[in-house]
């Protein structure tokens, strides 16, 4: 006669224990060992390197104007793509998300695409494009306007770089939600004004958030594309990442790592207010650039 198969759980040994102990620490050693080696100590050495001297030599940096001036870029780029780009993100979101539009998953990869192409190849798009021997270059030049090696290069750059990091963080949340509570809305009379402030943009205010943190980080720490398309020309068309790279290839070290420190502090409370923002959003996962 068989015997039942039991479901209790078979108990491990205590050599085997032991042995899983042991791989989880080396797992987590290796883990913390690599982060410190790529992440944590030069992290630290950039702070360290600008504040080695005291805090009077550091704070003497924003005191160039050429320093104010990369800030000030730096600031003005970011300040315009934000809203466009946000602005961007939502009506991408709403479409993909609330209408069955024909070629939805090639949109969803054309959106995607900056997070695949390399930042310099992008400059070198545009460049190609609206250079003076680029595609638009005549037009441009009829009109008396100058897009490479000026700001709106670095905007274009810009925008492009940062395009889908709204889009991609709404579209799980409006999927997730649905569109039953916007459709109730709609039946008892309100316009389509009054649902968007009302039930939509509550649904999505951490996901939204998320995505404008993300893009906000990514405008002003910007590399690749900025330098192909802005020339580096200091005092005019260097924002804060290329006078780090200028300063330090001059030997200007305590002008580099002081601006470097300040980018890093941008991405400190960047990532702080990502991690309250993943915290509020509690189960609902609207990360959608993890998904992606």
């Amino acid at each position: 006669m068989l015997k039942p198969i039991s479901n209790q759980p078979v108990e491990k040994s205590g050599h085997s224990k032991k042995q899983e102990q042991w791989v989880r620490r080396i797992a987590i050693g290796v883990a913390i060992a690599y982060l410190a080696l790529v992440l944590f100590i030069p992290a630290l050495n950039v702070f360290y390197q600008a504040f080695r001297s005291g805090f009077g030599p550091f704070f003497s940096n924003f005191r160039d104007p050429h320093f104010l001036a990369a800030i000030q870029l730096t600031v003005i780029v970011a300040a315009i793509v934000l809203p466009i780009n946000t602005l961007f993100g939502l009506c991408a979101a709403w479409a993909i998300a609330r209408h069955k539009i024909p070629g939805r998953a090639f949109i969803v990869s054309i959106i995607d695409l900056p997070f695949s192409i390399s930042p310099v190849v992008a400059g070198l798009m545009i460049v190609l494009l609206y250079g003076r021997n680029g595609w638009f270059g005549p037009l441009i030049q009829s009109a008396n306007l100058q897009i490479i090696f000026a700001l709106p290069g670095i905007i274009i750059a810009s925008l492009f770089i940062t395009l889908p990091f709204v889009a991609r963080s709404v579209i799980p949340v409006l999927e997730e939600t649905g569109p039953e509570q916007e459709e109730a809305a709609k039946t008892l009379g309100a316009n389509d004004w009054q649902i968007f402030w009302r039930i939509t943009l509550p649904n999505i205010r951490w996901g939204l958030l998320y995505g404008v943190i993300l893009t906000n980080a990514r405008a002003m720490g910007e590399f690749g594309a900025v330098a192909v398309v802005s020339g580096n020309l200091i005092g005019k068309t260097q924002t804060l990442p290329l006078f780090v790279e200028e300063a330090y290839k001059q030997y200007q070290t305590q002008s580099a790592f002081s601006a470097a420190a300040l980018l890093a502090c941008l991405g400190l409370v960047s990532l702080v207010a990502k991690e309250i923002l993943e915290r509020q959003q509690g189960s609902s996962r609207p990360i959608g650039i993890r998904k992606a």
